[in-house]
């Protein structure tokens, strides 16, 4: 579905955003992007897209190379950047304009999808809307137009908890094995239950790339207590109720993932735990 092979990227001279990166995503899949703000995380999915050109390396995107942005390629991807687009236009003419580059989109999927968020007055001007508000209408309008791929960056930023909670209902539902969707986060505990493959960059490198049936097989996340000893221990982190640990799984217990335990074992025991994944 994507392949980013040695990819280097700047905005300056001076600095490289990403220095040589390679990834690989799948379709059937909803891939988590983590990492600490100005990490590269929205910058590569502009690459992907092709709204920013690598400086070497090359990107394969469905089959074509994002640079050209050909017709073809742009009707199987939608893009849902952070800061989202000004449009003096209402959700209703927003729909009338926009949904025929989409030929799959689904009208029905769209209105199924606002009334999931409240949204009931399709001729609300998206520019009188609140962040929030606009934020589900973008969301619910790129599920709608079911494309192969589908790019989200920070889509729960100005959701509320409710809200959260159906993004992730919607989102879950909508996948299916024909589609790749990309979730680029920093807010990690909003993608738990979601996500079934997690990728973490930090220091503008792709450090940790794996589905998660693979870390739960090789990793094991416990709370324990503060006397107990275990040299399998990663890493730990000490809390009113106990030791909350990530482990090298030797035993092949099952446990259920910690995405924000794992995030932070992988920043602070990087070398570690690449090396027991074979990275």
């Amino acid at each position: 579905m994507v392949n980013v092979q040695n990819v280097t990227f700047s905005y300056t001279k001076k600095t490289e955003l990403l220095s040589n990166l390679s990834l690989k995503l799948e379709a059937g899949r909803i891939h988590g992007l983590l990492g600490k703000n100005g990490e590269g995380k929205s910058t590569l999915l502009k690459l992907i897209s092709g709204l920013d050109f690598p400086m070497s390396g090359t990107i394969d995107t469905l089959g074509f190379n994002p640079v050209k942005r050909s017709p073809e390629m742009l009707l199987e991807i939608f893009f849902l950047p952070e800061e989202l687009p000004q449009l003096t236009l209402s959700i209703e003419n927003y729909e009338k304009v926009y949904s025929p580059f989409y030929p799959n989109f689904s009208a029905t999927q769209f209105n199924e999808y606002l009334n999931e968020f409240d949204i009931d007055n399709k001729k609300s001007m998206l520019n009188k809307l609140s962040h929030g508000q606009k934020k589900k209408v973008f969301v619910a309008f790129g599920l709608a137009t079911n494309t192969k791929l589908l790019l989200m960056d920070e889509p729960t930023n100005g959701l509320d908890i409710p809200s959260k909670g159906q993004f992730r209902r919607m989102v879950a539902s909508a996948i299916d094995e024909k589609r790749c969707l990309i979730i680029s986060t920093h807010q990690v505990h909003d993608l738990d239950s979601l996500i079934d493959s997690i990728i973490i960059m930090d220091k503008h490198e792709i450090v940790f790339n794996q589905p998660i049936e693979n870390i739960t097989k090789k990793l094991f996340f416990r709370v324990a207590d503060r006397n107990e000893k275990d040299e399998n221990v990663i890493y730990s982190e000490d809390t009113l109720r106990g030791l909350y640990q990530v482990c090298e799984n030797k035993t092949g217990e099952d446990s259920k993932l910690d995405i924000e335990l794992l995030f932070n074992a992988i920043l602070n025991e990087k070398n570690r735990i690449r090396s027991i994944f074979g990275q």
